[in-house]
């Protein structure tokens, strides 16, 4: 169910998750769940939007009351026996799920053991990433890159952390998120770059194609860019940041949306950061 913006002025407390982002003719929409249904926040954009931190916050899986979230939105005993907030979630190539010493072994079936994508991506300039095949381009919108290419299809996510290592060495694995939002691309020939790794780590590529096998190792060398565009009037000079664990009220006049940040007059705020925190919403 979509709420209708204009038929109310306050939106009831809910506890913030990422928003969930579409591609659509090249344009990024985001719509953030609430309890009364999916806001699209593209139509806030030129408005005055507040959010209310309620001073709770819940764990994402199992509702506890916290005083703090770990690993993204969790309590600390989800924290630590949930596979999705395992380290090897932010270094894929450490997986062991081969070892049997997954935490949650159908958790990573589903989300593990199945394809992946290596790509480049202009965000806050040229980056290497990892995502599964049915996140793209939820992942390059998520990052707030304006283009994006898939190198590399790989059979698990070990295999993708293990070439996304290695190309690593040549190009950035992370972005600069304040230099992404001040909105200042420069052009990247994201094809050109491709091709220049290819043949920078040519023996690599075959050793690791040979290693894993051909079946399970795709080189890409004729995928096109997906170009994306951001709902976002204008980007700040000067990124000024701002989280609930400073101020109870966060707004202002919603300059745009880019990443999983809103973009006010007075400062920018990543709402996936803060997964779990119960929020109401003055319009």
């Amino acid at each position: 169910m979509s709420i209708i913006l204009g038929h109310m002025d306050n939106i009831s407390g809910f506890n913030l998750d990422k928003m969930e982002v579409k591609l659509v003719e090249g344009k990024a929409i985001y719509q953030l769940l609430t309890n009364n249904g999916l806001i699209g926040v593209n139509d806030l954009i030129g408005r005055e939007l507040k959010i209310h931190f309620d001073k709770e916050i819940n764990c994402t899986n199992c509702g506890k009351k916290i005083p703090k979230t770990y690993s993204g939105g969790y309590c600390y005993p989800c924290s630590i026996k949930l596979a999705e907030c395992d380290m090897c979630i932010l270094k894929p190539e450490t997986c062991h799920f081969a070892n049997g010493t997954c935490r949650e072994p159908e958790w990573g079936l589903k989300n593990c053991m199945i394809p992946h994508y290596v790509y480049l991506a202009n965000s806050s300039g040229l980056k290497v990433g990892i995502t599964r095949t049915t996140q793209i381009p939820t992942r390059w919108i998520d990052q707030g890159a304006v283009a994006a290419i898939p190198i590399i299809k790989v059979g698990t996510r070990l295999q993708s952390g293990v070439f996304e290592k290695l190309l690593s060495s040549e190009v950035n694995d992370k972005t600069d998120w304040r230099k992404m939002l001040k909105g200042d691309n420069a052009q990247i020939d994201l094809q050109s770059s491709r091709d220049e790794l290819f043949e920078l780590f040519g023996d690599d590529l075959d050793d690791l194609e040979n290693k894993y096998g051909s079946d399970q190792i795709s080189i890409l060398e004729n995928e096109p860019i997906t170009e994306i565009e951001y709902p976002v009037l204008s980007y700040p000079s000067i990124v000024t940041s701002m989280t609930f664990d400073k101020q109870e009220v966060v707004g202002g006049k919603l300059q745009g949306i880019k990443g999983q940040y809103l973009i006010f007059d007075v400062g920018v705020i990543n709402i996936r950061s803060h997964t779990g925190y119960k929020v109401h919403l003055e319009l």
